[in-house]
């Protein structure tokens, strides 16, 4: 089976839902100071989740999904979506994220599934915690490499496209590995790099 991956924010979303929920939650000062800090190295990518989404508590979950209901989408996202769904790919998405973005953008691009994680909530209300599937930068390479196994794809008729450090531990699973419009610890683990903001431009690359 073919399989294409995608990460969510940057990616196929343009921006961070984290930084718009903290937008929308006067709380973008706070997260994007822990932003900083993790990209100096000196917090990982579990504990930068963690005290980003802390910023976050007691807002009401109707804020977040008027939020992740109006999200933008990269150019291309949704096309190319539909050209790889021509060429029998399967497509899914491992996002950092969280549901409430992820499963709009499911709803708006149309990709066949998705893992991400989870904002915890007490009476429609954010609690500040955070649990799910991809807490960790080892996070989507784990992931992939079960779903090979499950869809009986292979290294080589698999494709992977992010932006950010905690997609390179997916790239040792996949032949073609796209950097779009990256950060520089990406491009150097990358085959194909995009730096225009066009997710179109990855049909050149397509078998």
């Amino acid at each position: 089976m073919k399989l294409a991956v995608f990460d969510f924010d940057s990616t196929l979303m343009d921006g961070e839902t984290i930084d718009l929920l903290a937008r929308a939650n006067h709380s973008e000062a706070e997260v994007s100071q822990i932003t900083k800090e993790a990209m100096a190295g000196k917090l990982d990518f579990h504990d930068s989740l963690k005290r980003r989404v802390a910023t976050l508590k007691g807002m009401p979950l109707e804020k977040v999904y008027q939020v992740c209901n109006h999200l933008c989408y990269n150019l291309g996202a949704k096309e190319l979506i539909e050209e790889l769904k021509k060429r029998n790919y399967k497509i899914v998405v491992f996002s950092g994220g969280f549901d409430e973005g992820v499963s709009a953008g499911q709803k708006a691009l149309g990709y066949d599934m998705y893992f991400c994680n989870t904002l915890h909530r007490k009476d429609n209300v954010l609690t500040g915690e955070v649990g799910g599937e991809m807490m960790f930068a080892y996070s989507k390479g784990r992931m992939l490499e079960k779903l090979q196994i499950l869809l009986n794809a292979t290294y080589e008729t698999t494709i992977v496209i992010g932006d950010g450090a905690n997609d390179v531990s997916m790239f040792k699973y996949a032949s073609k590995k796209v950097a779009f419009c990256a950060n520089q610890v990406l491009q150097e683990a990358a085959n194909i790099i995009i730096t225009q903001k066009n997710l179109m431009l990855l049909t050149a690359y397509l078998d």
